[in-house]
């Protein structure tokens, strides 16, 4: 689930969500209230229950042949054994919205979109569907780890491009 051009998403595990107010969220690192989405390149990113952690993996123009070697050459999504289970059962949905309230936001690559002000959806919530079909539908590998920092750790040590998301979920390195 991605959304065409014009639009982006917010995903979320409660489908009765009417009207969405700009909030500082409890792990913000900036003071301003926004309202987050993402647009299509960030959309599978958050394929996910909400709070599970994971570290996203990809080749960028300065990964090298060894590095690309460790994905196969393909975008990996790496999540824990123990949250398996909760993706493969969580009801996610997604919120369509006009893109143009919201403008990028980070630095030096835009990782969400954000609007300042209340934003309405264009329609009711859509289920999202199966997250590890949509994973193979896009050609993302779904990788399966023991520990997810030590998976992020050796992936900080490469020269792929990377994000981790909700990390403090994670199980301690051993």
């Amino acid at each position: 689930m991605r959304p065409p051009p014009g639009q982006v998403l917010h995903f979320s595990e409660d489908p009765r969500i009417t009207t969405f107010v700009p909030h500082v969220a409890a792990t913000a690192r900036q003071p301003e209230a926004y309202v987050w989405a993402v647009d299509a390149e960030q959309a599978p990113a958050y394929w996910f229950p909400r709070d599970c952690p994971r570290v996203l993996a990809w080749p960028g123009p300065g990964t090298t042949a060894a590095d690309r070697r460790l994905l196969s050459g393909v975008r990996v999504h790496a999540i824990e054994y123990g949250w398996l289970l909760a993706v493969r059962s969580v009801r996610l949905y997604a919120y369509r919205f006009d893109a143009a309230p919201f403008e990028p936001f980070g630095a030096p690559q835009p990782h969400a979109m954000v609007a300042t002000k209340t934003v309405t959806p264009l329609g009711p919530a859509e289920p999202v569907g199966d997250l590890l079909s949509l994973h193979e539908a896009a050609g993302i590998q779904l990788r399966l780890v023991t520990n997810l920092l030590a998976f992020m750790d050796e992936v900080v040590a490469s020269s792929l491009e990377f994000s981790g998301i909700r990390l403090r979920n994670a199980a301690p390195r051993k």
